[in-house]
């Protein structure tokens, strides 16, 4: 429609980083992951910390891969390491491994974040 001018909403970086949270879990949910992330009010400061620099990297307009390259460098700096299980004391993942090593389920939840990063930051 020639000059209708639409709005867009754009949703604190805390909102879209719970979004994206509750994103993920759904599709933990789904995929019967065996430690599922807790509810964003529940969650531990560092998981939403985490969510919130995922948004932010994926405001800059990043690849799913430098999504992931950027998950993964964060939580090296942590301490965390691959392992086979996630572990949040052990602070382990299975996920910390290279892009194209990840299981398919994991590539679209990367996908889908920055999807729900484009469409509402």
């Amino acid at each position: 429609m020639a000059g209708l001018e639409v709005k867009r909403f754009v949703m604190p970086v805390d909102w879209v980083a719970r979004i994206c949270h509750e994103a993920n879990r759904a599709i933990q949910s789904l995929t019967e992951d065996p430690a599922p992330s807790p509810h964003w009010d529940e969650a531990p400061q560092w998981q939403r910390d985490s969510a919130i620099e995922g948004v932010e990297a994926a405001k800059q307009g990043v690849t799913d891969e430098e999504l992931h390259e950027a998950w993964c460098e964060s939580k090296r700096a942590d301490g965390w390491t691959y392992g086979p299980t996630k572990d949040a004391d052990a602070k382990t993942h299975p996920c910390l491994v290279p892009y194209d090593e990840l299981p398919v389920e994991q590539r679209a939840k990367d996908a889908l974040f920055r999807a729900i990063v484009e469409t509402l930051a």
